[in-house]
């Protein structure tokens, strides 16, 4: 007698990879009840959408999210999926993750251009979410998460 072993719904229909996401969720048994963020970043034909998010056994909760097409208010029009553009999308969503979790004043960024390099010790960590087969180049990832 075969018995055949059905495999998650969503790794049938090929969008999740069960042992990449396990290694993204699971905290140290050390750190309690504190949340492992990570940043899911996707990429279509006219947008790029990116969040940070956190399991829980309900699921998984997005704490802020971003979206190229949001990037009009700041005055860039054309060209919202390119390197260009998923680099001010993980800005604009740094900037509201700080906002939110009240650490904007804190990590205020260089207020003057000196073209001197700054970086920031200590700051906000989080996973990097790609997806199963990344469909894009990873240029554009690379460029998206240069602030994390």
């Amino acid at each position: 007698m075969l018995l055949l072993h059905l495999k998650f719904r969503r790794r049938r229909e090929g969008k999740t990879d069960y042992f990449a996401r396990k290694r993204l969720v699971v905290q140290d048994k050390n750190k309690y009840n504190t949340p492992k963020y990570r940043m899911i970043v996707r990429f279509s034909n006219r947008d790029i959408c990116c969040q940070i998010a956190y399991a829980k056994i309900e699921g998984d909760h997005i704490v802020c999210a971003a979206y190229s097409h949001e990037l009009a208010k700041y005055g860039i029009t054309v060209g919202l999926t390119n390197y260009a553009a998923a680099y001010c999308t993980g800005l604009l969503l740094a900037r509201r993750l700080l906002q939110k979790f009240g650490m904007d004043q804190v990590y205020e960024g260089q207020v003057e251009v000196t073209g001197d390099e700054f970086n920031v010790e200590s700051q906000y960590d989080v996973r990097v979410a790609l997806g199963w087969r990344v469909k894009s180049s990873t240029q554009r990832c690379i460029g998206n998460t240069s602030w994390a």
